[in-house]
């Protein structure tokens, strides 16, 4: 298997790591490793989680966010990487406009 990050993903990654590194010096650094470590699980785990708007929904251990993901062949794109804490209105919306048309649950 194989990981691809797509570019909203690695938006939401540096997003979330400016966020934890105005709260403490050192923390953006923990919380990248602590969700990359996270995603690389994907490849012995990929497919297990349960689906959300259509793509799967792995949380992360460490931090409130989940990672959103889709398995096509032997490549496991990362669509999203989102703050649990945000209203889910918000969080639907995002992930509905990653898969315009796709309201699987």
């Amino acid at each position: 298997m194989r990981i691809r990050i797509l570019p909203e993903a690695e938006r939401d990654l540096d997003l979330g790591a400016v966020f934890y590194e105005s709260q403490s010096p050192g923390a953006g650094s923990f919380f990248i490793r602590g969700l990359l470590e996270d995603i690389d699980r994907l490849v012995q785990y990929g497919g297990v989680h349960a689906k959300h708007r259509g793509f799967f929904r792995a949380i992360s251990r460490r931090f409130p966010f989940a990672i959103f993901y889709d398995l096509s062949g032997d490549v496991i794109d990362i669509y999203a990487v989102l703050d649990c804490r945000q209203d889910p209105a918000v969080l639907d919306s995002r992930l509905d406009s990653e898969r315009p048309g796709d309201e699987s649950t």
